[in-house]
């Protein structure tokens, strides 16, 4: 069995699928190329997040577009990071959930959570008040499905009654589950329930979650045969000279972070406070790493190693980002990190 935290570290992709300016389905089709891409690269997954009525989000329906990245793909692993259980109901979630994972060949990661934005709920007739509630019993009856045999449940948003499951997950008893999050208190529900971590912050910030997860999974670590992972997310910008990533990056940034507050300003709503609004701010917080190849690997490895994560997601397309400039970043991750063990 692996350790909690081993030696070497495994990538892995984050996507907004955020507006680029251009076409839609153009940009679709370079994030299949960039998908292929990844699978050949050596990538361990490529998760993509789920928004709604916004350009911070062109992929509402992360399975959808991740069931053509499975066709596009062989050993790269997908999944929903994460999938709004709020929005479906549990047994359609369930059901979507088994055949991604049939048709990608039992490589579903499967992430869930509420999401963070409630006006996005609301726009689908669910409000903050019940979305707690909502979440917690939909979540129920996803586990207990993913069981198999008849489902049947009694609460206060959803009941069925001998449900007869005719579909299943590829994976047994069921696909990799992640959360994200950036409570210490979470990530002991994750511990204890063998799911995998995804955070985002500064790696002091992060490091609390990931010693919570620690120390709560320590004591349990033989009630499954593998190890969590704990992800660190970080925009990863990477260039053959630091003024040509800067300039590629604060672009990229910029265009990111106009979707990323289109349903705030819309709504009229304040943006979250740890939200950097400036790119010298996601510098400063961590959330971009932008330079050369040196200058990125040796950041992102004392960022990991400072925040006691496993899991480098990176984020390599937003914004106004070009192709080419994602592939390099992607090409450069690889022979950097993926492909070198000269840093454990």
């Amino acid at each position: 069995m692996r350790d909690v935290f081993p030696s070497k570290i495994t990538c892995g992709i984050f996507d907004h699928l955020d507006a680029d300016g251009r076409d839609i389905a153009r940009q679709y089709e370079d994030r299949l190329v960039l998908a292929e891409a990844y699978d050949r690269l050596g990538f361990y997954a490529y998760h993509v997040a789920e928004h709604h009525c916004s350009p911070h989000g062109r992929g509402p329906s992360p399975n959808l577009f991740l069931s053509s990245v499975a066709q596009r793909t062989r050993q790269l692993r997908v999944g929903p990071l994460v999938m709004l259980l709020n929005l479906y109901h549990p047994l359609r979630a369930f059901e979507e959930i088994c055949m991604l994972d049939q048709l990608s060949g039992g490589r579903l990661e499967l992430g869930i959570g509420r999401g963070s934005l409630p006006v996005e709920w609301g726009y689908f007739g669910v409000s903050a008040d019940t979305a707690p509630s909502r979440y917690e019993e939909a979540s129920e009856i996803l586990i207990k499905a993913m069981k198999g045999g008849t489902l049947s449940y009694r609460g206060n948003h959803f009941e069925l009654n001998d449900v007869p499951l005719t579909l299943g997950p590829l994976q047994r008893p069921w696909p990799p589950t992640w959360i994200t999050t950036n409570r210490p208190e979470s990530a002991a529900w994750a511990a204890a329930n063998g799911a995998n971590l995804a955070c985002v912050g500064p790696s002091s910030t992060v490091r609390k979650v990931t010693d919570a997860f620690r120390a709560h999974r320590e004591p349990n670590r033989d009630v499954d045969d593998h190890a969590p992972f704990i992800g660190l997310l970080r925009m990863v910008v990477i260039a053959r000279s630091e003024p040509d990533a800067h300039s590629l990056a604060a672009s990229a940034y910029e265009g990111w972070l106009k979707s990323f507050k289109f349903l705030y300003e819309y709504n009229g709503i304040p943006t979250p406070p740890n939200l950097p609004l400036t790119f010298d701010a996601a510098i400063a917080s961590e959330l971009c790493v932008v330079g050369t190849p040196a200058s990125v690997r040796n950041a992102l490895l004392n960022q990991l190693e400072a925040a006691g994560a496993n899991y480098l997601i990176s984020q390599l397309a937003f914004g106004n980002l070009p192709l080419d400039a994602s592939l390099y970043a992607a090409t450069t991750i690889q022979s950097e990190i993926i492909a070198r063990p000269d840093y454990v």
